[in-house]
């Protein structure tokens, strides 16, 4: 999700509601305590130079359990982060806090947001020389027998 499809996701909700993996609901308490611009400029395992961007929230759950984030006030802080930072219409990043501070992509469906699983993954598998991660395909008639390698 991008910082244009939130904003237009923010225009169709009456309040804001994010679900983890786990479908659990974050805290209705929770805040967006800060919004930001994420450059990462680097090169790959592989030599190639690669720079991305991402726009990062940072999603906080304290103890004030009245405390309730309204659509207009966070549409208000992503306006705000707009102006001031330059914010470019680049990919929305979470973070919360679990046993770490855990990143999420972000997807919005049925008028709630969620946070969608990252993995790091190898950008120049070719270079690296490591083994393919397909998995075999098996067609529906086939069936696997002990060590056949199938499955």
């Amino acid at each position: 999700m991008t910082l244009s499809e939130i904003k237009s996701a923010l225009q169709i909700v009456s309040q804001v509601e994010f679900t983890l993996p786990n479908q659990q609901r974050v805290p209705a308490h929770f805040h967006v305590t800060e919004i930001g611009a994420i450059s990462k400029h680097f090169i790959d395992c592989g030599g190639t130079m690669r720079q991305e961007q991402a726009i990062n929230f940072q999603l906080y759950t304290s103890t004030d359990d009245d405390h309730r984030l309204s659509v207009e006030k966070l549409r208000n802080i992503i306006t705000l982060s707009e102006q001031a930072l330059g914010l470019p219409n680049a990919e929305i990043e979470v973070e919360y806090q679990g046993q770490t501070i855990e990143k999420y992509g972000l997807a919005f469906e049925a008028g709630v947001f969620h946070l969608i699983p990252k993995a790091t993954a190898c950008l120049a598998e070719e270079a690296c020389g490591l083994p393919s991660l397909t998995q075999p395909t098996i067609a529906p008639s086939q069936t696997c027998t002990p060590g056949s390698g199938c499955c």
